[in-house]
């Protein structure tokens, strides 16, 4: 009469790497990993995403961002005035990437004052380059026609803030969506979806 069987059988192991080939190659390594089904392994951000990251990443409050943006808007349209004699161009390319550290800068609370706080920062650079004389009306006559000269990098400097500040906020509430529906299934309630 035969016994039954009473262990189990035993998992086949994989052949290891021997020694003398080295470290294992990337694709390997992934590949002798479990798999877990719905869960894809994480790859390398991009080059430009990982040179981003190295950026100083301050978090400014709303008022602290439009000051910056101030600041450094006055002090561009005086270096223009000095340098440049007063470039419109020039002066509008360096407004860009000020409107884009702006909205890049500010806390995620604060978010809606950097498309509001990047064109009082344009109008009160413009000052320098302006010109006009015959005292304060045609000073005021001057920065109204810059303004409106302008109005171009006026505009593109505060969609971009706009931009940045709207895909900040979407993946700001993104990250809150998936805290909330983890902690929902942390603490044994059904996913949203399927109560």
């Amino acid at each position: 009469m035969e016994q039954p069987r009473t262990s189990h059988p035993q998992r086949r192991q994989r052949p290891q790497a021997p020694l003398s080939q080295g470290p294992l190659s990337p694709q390997s390594a992934l590949a002798d990993r479990p798999v877990l089904y719905g869960v894809r392994p994480a790859r390398p951000a991009p080059p430009f995403a990982q040179l981003l990251r190295r950026l100083p990443a301050p978090r400014l409050t709303g008022l602290g961002a439009g000051l910056f943006a101030l600041v450094a808007m006055v002090l561009i349209g005086s270096v223009d005035w000095l340098l440049f004699d007063g470039s419109a161009v020039v002066y509008g390319v360096l407004f860009l990437p000020v409107c884009a550290l702006t909205a890049l800068w500010v806390r995620e609370a604060d978010l809606v004052t950097a498309p509001i706080g990047v064109p009082i920062a344009f109008a009160a650079g413009i000052v320098p380059i302006a010109g006009g004389e015959g005292g304060i009306g045609g000073q005021v006559m001057a920065v109204v026609t810059a303004l409106a000269v302008h109005a171009g990098w006026l505009y593109g400097g505060t969609l971009v803030a706009g931009v940045i500040t709207s895909v900040r906020k979407v993946r700001q509430m993104s990250r809150r969506k998936r805290r909330i529906r983890a902690a929902g299934t942390a603490a044994g309630a059904p996913p949203a979806g399927r109560r």
